[in-house]
């Protein structure tokens, strides 16, 4: 989704003009410091998504000494298991009610669309395929594009036209209908 400040999907071929929500210039409090705490957010969430792969590990190893080297070939299992974990991990937490993973959470972060709206499931998991996979392709030195924009957003946020504000400047946010 293109950051062109345009919604065709309402009204078929005439485009209509929605604004960033959330502006640079008018309210710099939104971006103070939210490079430095989603780093920091990244490594709380390593840590919460880490512990149920390492009992998973801790599982199979003894499974496989108990029936004498069978188990172990469950651990095959591990690697797509991990990363089935994550994307679910991502799509829920950016998704649900805080539109923050733990991290985020602790961080006071919060991911928004580019024109205000809470995040989704869908949106979520994408978020986080597309963050491994740039980082994985462009290196890390991909994560310096936030340091080059008012929004402090990163190449993923601007594919998918999410931005990350600071949360404790907004209080508690009053959540919008949503629709399912």
């Amino acid at each position: 989704m293109a950051d062109n400040g345009f919604n065709t999907a309402q009204s078929g071929n005439s485009a209509e003009f929605r604004p960033h929500a959330f502006d640079p210039w008018m309210q710099p409090e939104l971006f103070r410091g939210v490079l430095t705490r989603r780093f920091f957010a990244f490594l709380i969430d390593l840590v919460v998504l880490s512990i149920p792969v390492i009992f998973g590990v801790i599982f199979i190893a003894v499974f496989g000494v108990v029936t004498l080297g069978l188990g172990w070939v469950l651990f095959w299992l591990v690697s797509p298991a991990t990363v089935i974990w994550a994307v679910v991990y991502y799509g829920f937490s950016l998704g649900g009610p805080h539109s923050a993973t733990i991290g985020m959470r602790l961080m006071d972060l919060e991911m928004r669309t580019w024109y205000g709206d809470p995040s989704y499931f869908l949106l979520g998991a994408m978020h986080a395929i597309l963050f491994w996979f740039s980082i994985s392709i462009f290196s890390p030195l991909v994560l310096l594009v936030g340091l080059f924009n008012g929004r402090r957003r990163l190449l993923h946020d601007m594919l998918l036209g999410t931005v990350v504000i600071n949360n404790s400047v907004l209080g508690p946010v009053a959540e919008p209908h949503r629709s399912y």
